[in-house]
This record gives structure tokens, sequence and C-alpha cells, in this order.
């Protein structure tokens, strides 16, 4: 099977940058297919086909059947052997069909699409500002990302997919019924009337439920990661029972919205299989009479019971398909706040890199106040200047919260100026690429958090395309090479392919630093 020929077809790590995520709920979708819209297209073309060919199978069924109440059996295959073949020949041809439409679906659009989507979002992610993070737990933006590229898949294929197989048989099947008699045209209008009611009434308060579970589901999962992130403080402080209560407050929110979603599902289940009962009885009924009265043949009778009973199974799994369809809705609206958030801090169109030839560096005028505004807004930095000439070393010395942290920020540009600015050898930095900025800039933090990786990787991160003799020097210099030598992580790895555990945890901080340092 040429499963690995469709896996290839779509890019799953496009090379060209994000453009920043529509906020309206439609923009969102298309944006989202970019890249995809020829398969999607395919797949909805071939859907079509799929979706009338059954509901003609009901009226093949209805042929076949009148000719054997009609013809002698030693006279079916002369009469009617060349249709018979006919049709074999298009149901053995509709095997491709299914085969080339399930291979668009599952191995181009089901893998492809939400990774393409994980990339795109996760460095759309990445190019936010410090002050997003600062807002926002970090487990809640990773479970968007993902909660969001998955439910933009499904929203799409449910749309693109089951809801054009279902149109289209459902289009067919009535003229198939109508060309048997008229009749047969009421129980099953009158079914869909009613479905659609039952629909309009159920889906759009499983939206709701669905779109307030998908925020609570975040929530939840990301007092679970806080707590997990800060594990150390948590058992510096013997805190574990509380922290248990404020992830239970977050759990017990999201078991509310449970409740109420399984509320319409029950009421949905029942509602639905009345229906269908409603449906098989009220078809066969019709078509008993219509062949009483001579109106239809036999075949007309079996074809729209079969179909009545098609329609039964399909009933069930079109209300979950729109029940699930509206709950991916909810969640790509629930996403969308958060993945639409315009970047606070954006290079410029024209920005360049920085050119550093000595590395003075000037701050003229800053003013910054975390963009607080007001009367009652109080400026961390108002009207600060200072030149230090290059080669020299200073120290900034002030009490907690007076602004030392801020000026460094500012500096790395993690934050737009609200008044001044700052210059490198005369170079603003707001008018230069942001990458270009830090990569001239070394810094070890107060408090260095690692990451999840190798000391190799972590020495490495800055200059990624330095050598492993560069890397050494470095970690001997910062005076790091002894000790990393001696670690080793619980899968074997020793040395500098040992891996620090979570933010560092596993190193002591002076050994983070160390290694922060190198």
């Amino acid at each position: 099977m040429p499963f690995s020929w469709f896996e290839r077809r779509i890019d799953p790590y496009p090379e060209a940058a994000p453009g920043p995520a529509p906020r309206g709920f439609f923009a969102f979708l298309w944006a989202g297919t970019e890249g995809m819209r020829p398969f999607i297209l395919g797949m909805m073309l071939l859907t079509a086909s799929i979706g009338a060919f059954e509901a003609l199978l009901f009226a093949m069924l209805g042929k076949v059947v009148d000719w054997l109440a009609a013809v002698e059996p030693a006279r079916l295959w002369a009469d009617e052997g060349g249709t018979l073949l006919l049709l074999a020949a298009i149901i053995v041809g509709s095997i491709a069909l299914v085969a080339v439409q399930t291979m668009l679906k599952h191995q181009s659009l089901a893998g492809n699409f939400p990774m393409r989507l994980r990339w795109n979002f996760h460095r759309l992610m990445l190019g936010q500002s410090m002050s997003f993070y600062q807002d926002e737990f970090a487990g809640r933006v990773s479970a968007k990302v993902m909660q969001t590229a998955l439910a933009v898949r499904d929203t799409c294929l449910i749309m693109t997919d089951i809801l054009v197989f279902v149109t289209i048989y459902f289009v067919t099947l009535t003229l198939v019924v109508a060309s048997f008699d008229v009749w047969f045209l009421a129980p099953f209008l009158g079914w869909l009337a009613l479905y659609a009611l039952v629909l309009r009434w159920f889906v759009p308060r499983l939206s709701k439920v669905s779109r307030v579970q998908a925020d609570a589901r975040a929530l939840m999962t990301g007092r679970i990661t806080d707590a997990y992130t800060n594990i150390a403080t948590v058992k510096l402080f013997s805190h574990a029972g509380r922290e248990a209560g404020y992830a239970r407050g977050a759990m017990q929110e999201f078991l509310h919205t449970v409740h109420a979603q399984m509320r319409l599902v029950s009421g949905i289940e029942i509602v639905v299989h009345s229906l269908s009962m409603g449906l098989i009885l009220s078809t066969s009924g019709v078509a008993l009479w219509l062949w009483s009265q001579g109106q239809v043949g036999v075949g007309a009778v079996a074809a729209a019971t079969a179909m009545a009973l098609r329609l039964n199974g399909m009933s069930h799994w079109v209300m979950w398909e729109m029940a699930s369809l509206f709950e991916n809705v909810g969640t790509v609206q629930d996403g969308i706040n958060t993945l639409s958030r315009p970047h606070a801090v954006v290079d410029r169109a024209d920005a360049r890199p920085l050119v550093v030839s000595r590395g003075e560096v000037r701050f003229e005028h800053l003013g910054f106040a975390y963009g607080a505004t007001g009367a009652q807004a109080r400026r961390v930095i108002d009207d600060f200047t200072l030149t230090i000439r290059a080669g020299e070393k200073i120290g900034v010395v002030g009490r907690s919260g007076a602004g030392k942290s801020t000026l460094v920020n500012l500096l790395l540009r993690f934050y737009d100026l609200e008044q001044g600015r700052i210059l490198i050898d005369g170079q603003d930095i707001a008018s230069v690429t942001q990458n270009s900025l830090r990569a001239q800039i070394g810094m070890v933090t107060q408090d260095t958090s690692l990451l999840h990786r190798s000391v190799r990787d972590n020495i490495l991160y800055g200059r990624p395309d330095a050598s492993d003799a560069d890397m050494i020097a470095a970690a001997k210099r910062a005076e790091a090479h002894d000790f990393i030598l001696g670690l080793t992580d619980p899968k074997g790895r020793r040395g500098y392919d040992a891996h620090v555990g979570e933010r560092g945890v596993k190193l002591s901080g002076g050994q983070r630093q160390r290694i922060g340092i190198a």
C-alpha cells in the first residue's frame, strides 16, 4: 500500500515564519488550512462520491429484489446477467475510491495537519513577550497549543468529510425514495425536520459546556504543572496538602463541566433513539400501505426499509459528530483567545542585525512603568540616563524593586521602552533584530533555570555551531568541567551527555550558575 507516498504529500514543518493568527473563527480555520487545501478539497470530492454511491446501493438492492420476484430463477442470469456484472464491477471499483479517500484522510491529513499547526503555533508562542508569560501558566499555554491543533483538524475534517458525506447521502437517498413513490418522502422529511430541531436544541448547549470545559481543563492542567515545576518549593515548605487542595479546586470545577456535558449526552441518546424508532415504524407502515395498494413493488419496500435502518445507525453517529464538532469549535474559540494575541515586542520591518565594534552602551532618558497608566501609576524607571563606556565594568546597586532587573530586561528588549532609548555603539536597539541583540549579550540570572536536556545542549544553547573543544574550554573557564565529568542520569548517560532534569533541578544552584556562565 502506498501509505508513505500519501504521508509525504504535506510538509508538517514549513520553513516560512507563521503570520499573526486571525481573531475570527472562520478566518482562523482558513489560515490553519494553508498548505493543505488541495488535499482537503480532493477528500471532499471523493467523500461526496462515496456518499452518493452508498445511497444508490439501496436502489440497486431494490432492483435486484424486483428481479427475484418477477424473473424465473432459470432465466435470471440470461435476462439480467449483463446488468448484474455491471453492478458487481461498480461495487468492486468503489474499493479504489474508498482507499484513496481513506489514505488522503488518515495518511496525508490526520497526522500532518495537527503537527503543522503545532509547529506554527509553537513558533508563534516563542515570539511572545516576557509579559505574556508572566500572566499565563506555562502548562496552560502548552495545553492550548496541543488542544487547539487537534480541535482545528477535527473541526475541518468533520465539516469537509462527515457533513459532506451525510448531506450528499441524504440528498441522493431522497431522490431514490421519491423515484419509488412521493409518499415515501413523508417519513424521511418528517424525521429530518424533527432531527434538525433536536440538533438545534442540544448542540448549542453542548457547545457552551464544551467551551467552559476546555478552559477548566487548561486551568486544571496549569495548576498541576505549576506544582510539578516548583516541586522543590512545595516540598521545602511542606505544602503538598495545600497544593493538592489548590489543584482539587480546579479538578472539581472541571468535573462540574463533565457532569453537565454527560446530562446532555444522555438526553441526546434517548431522544435520537426515539426518533429513529419512529422513522423505522413510519417508513415500514408507508411501504406496506403503498405495496398493498399496488403502487410499489417488493423491491421498493425492501430498499426503503433498509434506508430507514441505515439512517437509524447514522443518526447516532451524526449526532455525536455534531456534538464533537461544537466541542471542537469551543476549544478552537478558547485557543484563539491565547494564540491570536498580538506580540507585544516585534522587530521593525527594516530591522537589521546589531553590529558591535566597541561595546559602548547608552541609556538616554529612560522611562518605564510596565504599561501602567493614570495618576496612580508609578514609574519603575523615570528619566534614567547612563553611559557605560566600552570595556568598563559597573555595578548597579539599589533596594529590592528599585528597577535593577528591569534595567537589564530593557537592555535585552524583553519589553519596549515607554520613553527614551538605548543605544549600543550608537545603534538604537529598537531598530535591530531581537535575536542579534540578545546574541551579543551574555547573562547569568539570579535564578538559573536550565533546559531539561543534556549538559552539552545547555552549554551550546547560546552558540549551537561551537565545537566540542570550544564547549570544554568554556566549561573549564567557568570551573564547571570537573563536576560535569562526574554527572550521571538514570538512563546511564554521563558527563556532558547527562540530562540535568527540568530547570536543572538535579544540580545545585552553584552548578547551574556555572553551566549558565559556560
